[in-house]
């Protein structure tokens, strides 16, 4: 049996070798960046593995006996589940590889817009050194945090940001009642969290029903002055409505570490603009969370091989 990566960003895959040789699996790794090169690399595979490679129904269609595909990531928005349902394929994530680091970065991003910190560290360096540059500037206890999502990223934030006195209340159509009654977390449909947050954090997957989810419409109907934060995915928002909004102070500061273009291009106008923190798809990192993901990658689509369910499967193949 054989293993394929088809492109990785990591300094040694020395776990995957380990694993997989541990099986009596043979493994072969490529930086592929097309569907064609993806078929010439992976065509005869039973386990994938990728990054950011597209695995497309075209791509899908030319795995001859695939069994398993894995994403170095929660997100799976660059495979198309439909197809590999249909052929019989699994399609798995890691969802808990980086739980800590993501929330983390949601919060830091949080607190970095509510006390304006990046936008003060500029003025300081430019000579101006008075409070007033950042007026107005309101206290964090008290204030509505809404949680677009209640999957185990946003629940560790509704946790966290707990201590900082805020009211938490979430969307989610998928809402588990439990975990958000023990967080202390009020369940609420969209608009009534649009209308009540003081801070919008969002944590939903991309995918048919989220794409643009954030536009000029919703940014419209949001309490004027929020502070709009975005750790899931960049296509989730539609970036020149975002723009508009930060523009005419519809929206007080945004902290995005995900755009819908990555890397994110230096003219883009969210990086002209003071009122934007723009960090570049790194919330998931540290060191351990890559060991982490590289690890449960491979031992997932071991698994599957070894005629073993997998552990984090995101679609229903059809056997």
């Amino acid at each position: 049996m054989k293993a394929v990566i088809t492109d990785y960003y990591y300094e040694s895959l020395e776990q995957e070798k380990k694993v997989f040789s541990d099986s009596g699996i043979e493994l072969e790794a490529y930086q592929c960046k097309t569907e064609e090169e993806v078929i010439r690399a992976a065509g005869d595979c039973d386990a994938l593995i990728c990054q950011f490679a597209p695995i497309t129904a075209k791509v899908i269609q030319a795995l001859q006996k695939c069994r398993v595909i894995v994403r170095y990531a929660i997100g799976v928005d660059n495979i198309d589940l439909e197809a590999a349902g249909k052929k019989g394929i699994y399609v798995c994530n890691v969802p808990d590889y980086s739980l800590d680091e993501v929330s983390n970065h949601a919060v830091a991003l949080l607190l970095d817009c509510a006390k304006k910190l990046t936008y003060l560290a500029g003025q300081v360096k430019r000579g101006e050194s008075s409070y007033t540059v950042v007026k107005p500037l309101f206290r964090v206890e008290g204030k509505t945090l809404g949680l677009v999502g209640f999957g185990r990223i946003p629940q560790l934030v509704a946790k966290k940001m707990a201590g900082f006195g805020v009211n938490i209340i979430s969307y989610d159509p998928l809402m588990n009642l439990e975990k958000a009654e023990k967080l202390h977390v009020r369940p609420v449909e969209f608009e009534e969290l649009l209308q009540q947050s003081d801070y919008i954090s969002v944590h939903c997957p991309l995918n048919d029903g989220t794409y643009h989810m954030f536009d000029r419409h919703v940014f419209g109907r949001m309490k004027e002055g929020v502070i709009f934060i975005n750790t899931a995915r960049g296509a989730i928002v539609k970036e020149e409505d975002l723009v508009w909004a930060l523009q005419n102070r519809r929206i007080a500061m945004a902290g995005i570490d995900v755009t819908e273009v990555e890397p994110i291009p230096p003219e883009h106008p969210l990086l002209q603009l003071d009122n934007a923190v723009v960090t570049p798809h790194t919330a998931w990192y540290s060191e351990e969370a890559v060991a982490s993901l590289q690890l449960k990658a491979a031992q997932e689509a071991a698994r599957v091989l070894a005629g073993e369910k997998p552990k984090n499967p995101v679609n229903h193949p059809q056997f």
